[in-house]
């Protein structure tokens, strides 16, 4: 599914988070708006929250640890 909308969105020239809901929803019925939520590259970088993840609060720890452990 998201190969197919990376592609449409190229073959489109746009972002994914231009893509219309309709233009999703041709590619997998079961999209639904809050797909917008998680598009956009700054929501998509907060949203890794797991250990060693991209999201703002992961990344700020660890560059406390590592200030902690150098010092």
């Amino acid at each position: 599914i998201t190969g197919a909308l990376v592609s449409l969105a190229e073959k489109k020239a746009c972002r994914l988070e231009e893509l219309s809901l309709g233009d999703m929803q041709k590619i997998e019925p079961g999209v639904t708006d809050d797909v917008y939520s998680v598009l956009s590259l700054e929501n998509s970088v907060k949203s890794r929250t797991s250990y060693g993840g991209t999201a703002p609060d992961n990344v700020a720890a660890q560059a406390n640890a590592w200030r902690k452990r150098l010092s």
